[in-house]
């Protein structure tokens, strides 16, 4: 089973199979083809790490820029999830995605929720995080053990949907697909409940701490 090429929230990072796992010589470079399609960062100076002060005798750096600072070049990092089906009233999904940026001590989260039922429109969202957010979401994933794990025996994408989870950490790198999980007892009755069921809490606290991010993000109006 062969991901698509392409998300909502843009072309993916790699091609990989389902279930395998690539080392970094391996993985194919992301393209992206255009301009995002959602709205620019805003360039908010609580955002800024760099040191804006106009003394040019070099500071010493603060401890809460070293805390910031994001791990060594080549720990690699990149996560999307993605679920959706097409129904009756079209394509619906979810799907969010973290990504570090170039200068190495911040992140862009991305995030797309579309629903047609009653008309709702598209949301997107999209916000700078720090390195600490990206160390918890890394502390997750290796709590979870999900890198360790197969897809080839979980239950394949149907009619009511699919779920796909891509990870880049460090020198692993993983792409899995399966079906939308109703319940805990799907995961019981499928052919590899202990590996359906690691996928299964880490997508919850994957959203719990996404939709955490935008209410503390968009929803807390400012003093």
């Amino acid at each position: 089973m062969e991901l698509s090429n392409w998300s909502e929230l843009g072309p993916l990072r790699s091609r990989t199979p389902p279930g395998r796992h690539w080392h970094t010589a391996e993985v194919v470079r992301c393209r992206y083809g255009g301009p995002s399609r959602f709205s620019r960062i805003p360039k908010s100076p609580a955002l800024q790490l760099e040191d804006t002060s106009r003394d040019k005798t070099p500071p010493t750096l603060p401890l809460s820029t070293i805390a910031v600072t994001m791990t060594a070049p080549t720990d690699q990092f990149y996560l999307r999830y993605y679920s959706g089906h097409s129904g009756r009233f079209g394509h619906e999904f979810l799907e969010f995605d973290f990504r570090v940026l170039g200068d190495g001590r911040s992140a862009v989260a991305r995030y797309a929720n579309n629903s047609n039922y009653r008309n709702d429109s598209l949301i997107r969202k999209e916000m700078c995080v720090s390195a600490l957010i990206i160390d918890e979401i890394k502390r997750i994933i290796k709590t979870s053990e999900i890198m360790k794990e197969d897809d080839s025996k979980w239950p394949q994408k149907n009619k009511d949907g699919r779920q796909e989870l891509e990870i880049r950490l460090g020198n692993d790198h993983i792409s899995f697909e399966t079906a939308k999980i109703g319940s805990l007892v799907d995961v019981t009755e499928s052919a590899d409940p202990e590996g359906l069921r690691v996928f299964y809490y880490l997508v919850q606290d994957l959203k719990a701490l996404v939709f955490s991010l935008i209410a503390l993000h968009f929803k807390i109006k400012p003093i």
